[in-house]
């Protein structure tokens, strides 16, 4: 199965998100799973992409886009295993865009990350979107909708006009590519790894894949 299809085929994975009580015992879930595997579980890149967390620290991302419907469903599975990470690790969201249809979405998450609004209007997003059926493809609907939001229209237009997001519409091309990422949702760790839903066939076992590889960074940078 084509990785990209993972995003493509909306029906067919639809069921695939189930919440699982592996989530919290990790352990337990590899050892049920099996250690996950290089080019099964996971790809290693070929070249290591720059990251932007510390020295010291683990950078985790998640690739996702607002049209994602399995983006949506992974959302608050994914919130409950950020608040459990470990110390070293940051985590950061990069919005994908596989055509050019996608990127007004990308302009509407960086322009709420750079207003401090993503915590606000992240998950309300996804809510307009794929549970009110609000269509958010157009830089007009957007504004309108953010506005409903209480957020100031002008401020918004702002921003998303601005050269920062630009600038950071074009880094998340960069990451995109350098990662080799052919679906969403997916996450690329420590600028080494790449993972997504169509390699782990599920959710649950992404997260557990994320889990393992930042341990494997963590033993590597001790030993």
């Amino acid at each position: 199965m084509q990785r990209r299809a993972f995003v493509a085929n909306t029906g067919a994975l639809a069921g695939t998100l189930v919440v699982s009580a592996t989530l919290l015992s990790p352990g337990l879930a590899l050892a049920q799973a099996g250690v996950p595997r290089a080019g099964e579980d996971f790809l290693v890149l070929n070249r290591p992409v720059p990251v932007d967390a510390a020295t010291g620290k683990i950078e985790v991302i998640e690739f996702f886009g607002y049209f994602c419907p399995h983006c949506n469903a992974f959302e608050p599975v994914l919130n409950a295993w950020v608040k459990k990470v470990p110390k070293d690790v940051v985590f950061k969201r990069v919005p994908v865009a596989f055509s050019g249809g996608a990127v007004p979405q990308q302009r509407l998450y960086y322009a709420l990350e750079n207003m401090g609004l993503v915590e606000q209007l992240h998950a309300r997003v996804f809510a307009a979107i794929h549970g009110e059926r609000q269509d958010l493809s157009q830089a007009a609907a957007i504004a309108d909708w953010v506005a409903r939001q209480g957020v100031d229209r002008a401020s918004f237009a702002e921003q998303y006009d601005s050269f920062s997001v630009s600038t950071q519409v074009a880094r998340a091309s960069q990451l995109l590519t350098a990662h080799r990422v052919e679906g969403v949702p997916a996450l690329g760790v420590a600028g080494r790894y790449y993972t997504d839903g169509a390699l782990t066939r599920s959710m649950d076992r992404m997260l557990q894949v994320a889990d393992y590889l930042t341990e494997q960074v963590r033993r590597s940078r001790s030993s």
